[in-house]
């Protein structure tokens, strides 16, 4: 079984430039012929426990926050701020405490997109909830609403590419569901991820999407390299540039 999953796993790696559906496939099979037991013990095997290879991605997420801090976020943020302000009340920043490596607790910083409610830090967001603001809605669109979080990265608690950090609530649920769900705190959190670069982002709407989400990240944590953390930045760049051509 063991055997069979590992050539999924080179399967995936062979073919990382194929489209989201068809990727989905392998890790869909992956998870389906791997235990939970064999997912957990196997993460330990990645490149990312090195120190020479964290040195690395350390430097890679310093040389990206600082480019986008100085070229973009300098004068994009007071325009956004601007415009947050004007279309509805409340602060510019959310700031939510989420689960960093090991588990660990930090302020991941975004721009508001949601009116000011009582359920934001325990319910996630849901499609055509009536609490994102009309400008929120294009902010999630392009996703402008992390550009502070490379302000996350500059500090050291989050990376340009990693798991993307979910909800303290969600945590607690989906560690209930899958008992290797923690395994993806064994890296710091992304802006971006394998599983978003190949359309898994927003909301969890089920097990099979669980599943497939959690799959890319165990890939990710198990075959890092410096040239699969660039493939995520551009494949992710590109979904952003195409969700964004029907409002141009």
């Amino acid at each position: 079984m063991a055997y069979q999953a590992d050539n999924y796993l080179l399967e995936l790696k062979e073919n990382y430039g194929q489209s989201p559906n068809e990727s989905a496939g392998f890790i869909s099979r992956l998870i389906s012929n791997h235990n939970s037991k064999h997912l957990a013990l196997s993460i330990t095997s990645s490149p990312l426990f090195k120190k020479h290879n964290l040195i690395i991605k350390r430097l890679f997420d310093i040389i990206i926050s600082v480019i986008v801090i100085s070229l973009i976020l300098w004068w994009a943020l007071p325009l956004l701020a601007l415009l947050i302000k004007i279309d509805s009340s409340g602060p510019i920043f959310f700031i939510q405490k989420r689960n960093k490596k090991d588990g660990r607790l930090f302020h991941c910083i975004k721009l508001r997109t949601m009116r000011v409610n009582v359920d934001a830090h325990i319910m996630t967001a849901i499609l055509n909830d009536n609490r994102i603001t009309s400008l929120g809605k294009f902010l999630r669109l392009s996703h402008l609403d992390e550009l502070p979080q490379f302000i996350n990265v500059l500090v050291g608690d989050m990376s340009v590419i990693g798991p993307r950090p979910h909800m303290i609530t969600e945590n607690v649920k989906f560690k209930q569901i899958l008992n290797y769900y923690n395994d993806r705190h064994f890296v710091k959190p992304g802006i971006t991820g394998l599983a978003q670069s190949f359309g898994y982002h927003g909301p969890v709407n089920d097990l099979l999407h669980l599943n497939k989400k959690i799959g890319y990240d165990i890939f990710y944590i198990k075959n890092w390299s410096v040239m699969m953390d660039v493939k995520i930045l551009t494949r992710t760049i590109n979904m952003i540039l195409k969700k964004l051509k029907p409002v141009q």
